[in-house]
Parts: C-alpha cells; structure tokens; sequence
C-alpha cells in the first residue's frame, strides 16, 4: 500500500502526545486519503496514512500490530513478492490479506534478515515495545524515501519533510553548506538534504534506535551483488528477458485499478508489450498528449496501444494547462529539484482518470546504457592517450570544438579534454553539472572547490572495492542509479505523484534485474543504437517506429515562460534569495538578467533551480 509514515521517539518535553500525532496526520493525509491512524505510548508515536491497493478492508489498516501485541508496524509501499513469502510463513495464522500482514509476520520470524526475502518497494518502521527499539527501513533501490532529524530529546522521522517540520522540533534552517552541491546539480545526494541536520535513510539502509542512540547499517549494495562479468550473448539475453517480464509481473499484482504510462518510447512501450503480448493481461495505457504537435508523442503511443490492443485513453493538455500547475507542483514540492512540475501535471491527470496505480518506464536508459555519456565514457577510456598532450594544448582543442559546434555538450566535452584525469569521479560530475563553477562560487561569495558527489564517486570506484572491478558501463550505471536516478528523478516521481494519492511502480529498478544488468560486459551492452541489447532481449516486440525515432520528451516553452507569463515566479524567488544572507545579493540578481537578456548561456534550467529553492524556503519558512 502506498502511504505516508511519520513518527517520534523520545517524547521528553511533548505535553500533548496525541495532538502531536493528529498534526502529523494531518501533514501527510495527501499520500493516503483512504485511512488514517496512529500509535502512542509513553516513549514512541506512530503515524499511518493508508492509500489502499492491496486488501482494501479496514483490517489491513495501520499502525498494524502482531497477535501478541509486542510490535507495532507503519508501512509505506509494495512487497511485491508477499505471496511467497507467505508460503514461508505456515505457522503464523493470517487475519488478513495484505502484504502488511505478511511484513510483521515474516519480521517475527526472522527479524532484520526478513529484508533479504522481500522484493519491492518500502519504507518501514517497526517498534519493538518489549525491548524499546525502533528500526527505520528503506528498499534497496531508495524508491520510498525516509527523512530523519535526531535532537537532544528527540527523533523525528517521516516519508517527507513537511511532516518532521510540523513537530515544532526540526529547526527550520537552510543547509547552506549544501548549496553548492544544489546549484550544481540540481539536487543534493543522501544522505544530505537542504534541510539543517536533517538528513535521507541511504537505499539499501536501516536505522536502529535503542536507549536514543541511533545505529545505520547497510543491508544491500548493488555493487556487490555482481559476481562475475556475464558474456555470453545467447543466455544474457534470454536472462535480461526472463528478469523483466517477472518483474513486470510481479508490480501488476493490486485489488485497484492498473495502469501504465505510454510516451511512446522504448522503456514504456516493452512494458506495455510484455503486460500484453509476454504475460497476456489487460492494461490501461495513458499518453499525455500536446494540442501543440510540436510538443505531441501522440503518433507513437497510439501505434503501441493499437500494436497490443490496450485499453488506451490519450489525455490531451495545452501547454498553458501545464504553465498553470507550475504554482501548484512547487507548493507540493517537499524538498527543493530542478525538476518536478512535469510529473506533477502527469500524475493529476492519470488520477483523475480513476488509477490508483501506474507504472513507469524509469530506469531503462540507466541499467541499458541509454543515454550519450555511457558512450562518451567508453570513448574516453580508450582515448586516454590524450592525458599525455599538456593542458593547454587539450584546452586548444576543447575550445576549436565549442567554435565549430557550439553548445552545452561541446562545452562539456571542452571541459572534460582539460581534467586531470578521464575517471568517472571527474567526468561524470561534468556531465551532471548545470551551472557553471565560476557562477556558484559569484553567488554563494565564496570559492566552492571541493565536491562531495566526486570524493563520494571515487571512494566507491577505489582499488579493491566491488565498484572497481564492475564493467565500465556498469560504473555509468551504478553512478546514475545512485546519483540522479534517486535523488532526482525517484525523489521528484514520489512527491509530484503522492500529491495526488498516485502510486507508481518501476520495474526496471527491481533488484535482481538491476544485479544482472550491472553484471553484463561492456562488449554485449555497447548500444549499436541505443539499449540495443534490451531491444534484442526482446527482438520483433516493439514496431521499428518507435526502436528508432528520436528521443523528445517534455519539451516545452519554459524559456518563453520565464520571461513572461511566469516572470512574477522568477521575481518572487530571486529577491527573496537575495534578502536572505546565503547568497550574494549582486550575483543573484546579476543571473537573473543574464538570463532575462539571453546573455553567458544562461537559460532556463540554470535558473530554475532557485526559483524551486526559493518557492521552497518560502512556503515552509526556512531561515
């Protein structure tokens, strides 16, 4: 069941234990309209707020309890595979016929090794009233996010930040010292986030609180998981093939109604093929389309949904419907990203439509190497002979490319022909980065020289550990499914959809397929085109129209947006901005105009990042 969780042990100095949790409802009643409850006693409160997908009696409601009364469970998200583990479990007499039920049982039995059984995605807690302990867990893939804040007296957990800002105990202070990693990058990466001492439970973690001293342990790494490189084509292929359907099948089981999302590109039509064509199950299909047809994939999604005779609906949007959520997205936004409103807009759309459930092509370009820096990176590889010609002379060439063929991805290349060195803890940060070193260092009024993301790259990829006997694809991936995959694209996918009491469900990032893939040598992933091996996995499913157009996406008018009709957003967010004493009031409004008058490459994507931060601070009243 997707939901929203939130709690606080140690309750020294709470006069009013039960409004405190009634607040908290209140704070993520969004994420579950369906049911809501809590739990308190003397040292814990518990909240649940319930969007029911899986048994949908008040039986299965939360705070869920074992027979005995020992434990206590809030859960937000999906095992998806609790069948099986349920077959494991003979002994325990089921009440009901949620996974729920099935989590707390299998906890009693096991304990912390229950998470090795499961496969989904979740964020849970259990509390331990015999012994008072509390453990806070999240999956492996960090899908379902946990937020956390430790005090003196108190610590204060939640599925979003919202919630542990309502308790009254967070301080509502800006992580400043994580700005340059936000302006960098567009998000900052767990366990960081922009809120002071606040901080994000890392994927594959769990947190256990015992006489209010709090453990982290790591129970899942996907490097590790790799143990030798797989080369034979035949069998990688029928394995890639094999994982995917099982994880496809395994996210449409639900007692509400299922969709998927259909843009018309390679990782949702598969997903529509298999459900139709692999496992032979109806779906509904949803596609977004543009009345602008500049914008519109329509062509493509309606040849898959008449491919494989889904149950299609096309919801058709303006961009002027899409400008006017934009107020709405960034007062949903829980924490500050350079991206979100697009999502938000989807998300409202395909609920409104009366889907409970979707899911979603993320992923696919990560694990099958769909994007230009996995080929970039391999090209790099086997030119490190250049790391030889002096600096200058790399420089020389670096800027000869930026005059024949201007742009952002000449101006990174040119950037990274001048780095030390062709590792990905230097070059991956380059082609991640949005604005310019030389900027963030103007606007925060100092030198900003170390990066985090890069110390963080290089640790994981140094001599001797898992990470560095991966395959150079494999790096790529494991880079961005840590990076940008969790930290923005999952993060940004849980609070727009939540918004709206939306679940959505990635079968690409189910662990074991994940595992294989990170497992597979360079010479079979090498993209002829791009994610040629998932398509050969798959050969003569999906209509060469849609193997090899062109990739579009979202694009819409946010230059034209920003300087006009979303103009008062921008306004709003940078004078602010600069009131406040993280920035440099000169620097802040003299980007602004860089990017009013088209001036230094500033466009919208530079700048919307602050009008996110500044919305953000704002609304929730960050110092």
């Amino acid at each position: 069941m997707m939901c929203g969780i939130a709690g606080v042990y140690g309750l020294e100095g709470i006069a009013d234990a039960q409004g405190l949790a009634k607040g908290l409802t209140n704070s993520i009643q969004h994420r579950g309209p369906d049911a809501s409850n809590t739990y308190a006693d003397e040292l814990v409160v518990l909240v649940h707020t319930r969007l029911s997908i899986l048994d949908l009696d008040e039986r299965s409601n939360q705070p869920f309890k074992d027979p005995a009364g020992r434990y206590v469970l809030v859960f937000n998200g999906e095992i998806y595979n609790f069948k099986a583990v349920k077959k494991e479990l003979s002994s325990y007499t089921f009440t009901t016929e949620s996974d729920t039920e099935v989590l707390l049982a299998a906890w009693l039995k096991w304990g912390i090794d229950c998470l090795s059984r499961f496969n989904g995605m979740f964020a849970f807690t259990i509390w331990d009233k015999a012994k008072k302990e509390l453990f806070i867990v999240r999956d492996r893939m960090g899908i379902k996010p946990v937020y956390f804040y430790q005090g003196d007296k108190n610590f204060v957990f939640g599925s979003e930040l919202r919630a542990l800002l309502y308790t009254g105990l967070v301080p509502r202070k800006l992580a400043s010292e994580h700005l340059a990693e936000y302006l960098k990058y567009q998000t900052v990466h767990a366990p960081r986030t922009l809120l002071k001492d606040v901080f994000l439970i890392p994927a594959g973690s769990y947190l256990k609180i015992a006489d209010a001293t709090v453990t982290e342990h790591q129970y899942w790494k996907a490097e590790e998981q790799v143990a030798q490189r797989k080369v034979d084509a035949a069998s990688v292929k029928a394995e890639t093939k094999q994982l995917l359907i099982e994880a496809v099948d395994r996210r449409l089981v639900s007692d509400v109604r299922i969709g998927a999302f259909l843009s018309g590109g390679i990782d949702s039509s598969l997903l529509v093929g298999i459900i139709r064509k692999e496992l032979n199950k109806p779906i509904d299909t949803f596609a977004i389309t543009f009345k602008e047809k500049e914008f519109s994939e329509a062509k493509y999604s309606r040849m898959v949904a008449e491919r494989f005779q889904t149950q299609h609906h096309e919801i058709e949007l303006s961009s002027e419907d899409f400008k006017e959520k934009i107020p709405l997205a960034l007062d949903a936004m829980d924490h500050p990203s350079g991206d979100g409103p697009n999502s938000y807009t989807v998300a409202e759309a395909v609920k409104k439509q009366g889907i409970t459930v979707a899911l979603s092509g993320l992923g696919g370009d990560e694990l099958f190497a769909g994007y230009p820096f996995f080929t970039r990176h391999l090209d790099l590889q086997q030119k490190k002979y250049l790391l030889s010609f002096p600096p200058f002379i790399r420089g020389i060439i670096g800027k000869l490319l930026m005059q024949v063929k201007p742009g952002t991805t000449s101006q990174k290349i040119a950037e990274t022909l001048s780095l030390p060195y062709f590792d990905l803890a230097y070059t991956y940060p380059v082609n991640r980065r949005v604005l310019a070193e030389n900027w963030i260092s103007k606007l925060l009024g100092k030198e900003t020289k170390r990066d985090v993301l890069s110390e963080e790259i290089n640790e994981l990829f140094a001599f001797g550990t898992f990470g560095s006997r991966l395959p150079e694809l494999s790096k790529v991936s494991l880079v961005e499914l840590g990076t940008y995959m969790q930290n923005a694209l999952l993060r940004d996918t849980d609070q727009m959809s939540m918004a709206h009491a939306l679940e959505v469900r990635v079968p690409f990032l189910d662990h074991k397929l994940v595992s294989h893939c990170l497992s597979i040598s360079d010479k079979l992933k090498y993209p002829k085109y791009p994610k040629s091996l998932l398509i050969e996995s798959f050969e003569g499913l999906l209509p060469d129209e849609v193997v090899h157009r062109e990739k579009m996406g979202f694009v819409l008018p946010w230059e034209n947006w920003l300087r006009n009709d979303l103009k008062s957003l921008l306004d709003s967010s940078f004078t602010f901005l600069s009131s406040t004493r993280h920035f440099d009031a000169m620097a802040i409004m003299e980007l602004k105009t860089s990017f009013e008058n088209k001036q230094d490459g500033i466009n919208w994507s530079r700048v919307w990042p602050l009008v996110t931060l500044g919305a953000w601070m704002q609304k929730h009243e960050i110092d």
